[in-house]
């Protein structure tokens, strides 16, 4: 595991975005051979892709020949309900890029059959050959997509019914009324993450900061279901500041005195990336 730790939530988003866009475009991405992504929505992730879409118009980068899978959606919400992660992702990021709309992957909450709608969607992913690049985020509990606490370490794509405490955190969404809030919700498991050949996890703020604690200095545990990513081959945390508030001063520096490294990560030196993944 590789923590990147920044001053700020802004120096989050961008370092985030300028690694998107090299792992896109070092893979050289075409019509015989796409770039998959994986991709989360929320308050955290919306930086990041505001800066995908700067790189975008000023030509640093192409979604062309990307493929997108997102990482959850309400069931029985209406899909342009502007609390649907459909809307969030059309709005704030694939309308403003070149992404052919077929290739941008959501699940439908509102399917006939969720538990098919699931199990196709674990298909698609495979048909497209696996996710290269997972970004996520993480609740303050340590969650991961829908993934609350408890849930399995292995588990896929599935229908997940939400805990009390994600209904109350969620209900300001809804105008502050919990009995809006959409009781179940479709999600990728850990286990679908995992399968990715490389995931990067944004995490930002204090009220992350014990999450950010169980994830790096602790072991793995299903109740703080990102700590799984310890065992990840390629993980990249990315934080800011506050978010390092519970760490031990020890673990903050280590991480720190490996700032010109993480710097050359999101730079053209192939070479230097390669060693880091090798010797980390």
């Amino acid at each position: 595991m590789r923590l990147v730790i920044k001053d700020n939530a802004t120096l989050v988003a961008e370092w985030a975005a300028k690694y998107v866009t090299k792992k896109i475009n070092d893979n050289n991405p075409g019509p015989d051979k796409y770039f998959v992504l994986g991709l989360p929505t929320g308050s955290t992730p919306y930086g990041m892709y505001q800066k995908l879409i700067e790189y975008y118009k000023a030509g640093k980068v192409s979604f062309k020949y990307v493929k997108t899978f997102n990482m959850d959606e309400y069931v029985n919400l209406p899909r342009d309900h502007p609390e649907s992660y459909h809307w969030y992702m059309w709005n704030n990021f694939f309308k403003h890029i070149d992404i052919d709309p077929k290739n941008a992957h959501i699940l439908d909450g509102n399917a006939p059959d969720l538990v098919e709608e699931c199990k196709s969607y674990e298909e698609k992913i495979k048909a497209a050959g696996g996710i290269d690049l997972f970004v996520g985020g993480i609740g303050p509990d340590g969650h991961i997509a829908f993934n609350e606490p408890g849930s399995s370490l292995v588990s896929r794509t599935r229908v997940k019914t939400l805990a009390q405490d994600t209904l109350e955190a969620n209900a300001r969404f809804f105008g502050n009324d919990i009995e809006k809030v959409p009781k179940q919700a479709l999600t990728v498991g850990v286990g679908t993450v995992m399968a990715a050949r490389e995931v990067m996890i944004l995490i930002t703020g204090s009220h992350k900061a014990f999450a950010l604690y169980k994830a790096i200095e602790e072991g793995v545990n299903h109740m703080w279901t990102v700590s799984a990513f310890q065992q990840h081959e390629h993980t990249l945390i990315i934080c800011d500041e506050d978010a390092t508030l519970e760490l031990r001063v020890k673990t903050v520096k280590y991480f720190k005195a490996l700032s010109d490294v993480h710097s050359q990560m999101i730079t053209d030196d192939d070479q230097t990336l390669e060693k880091y993944w090798i010797i980390h």
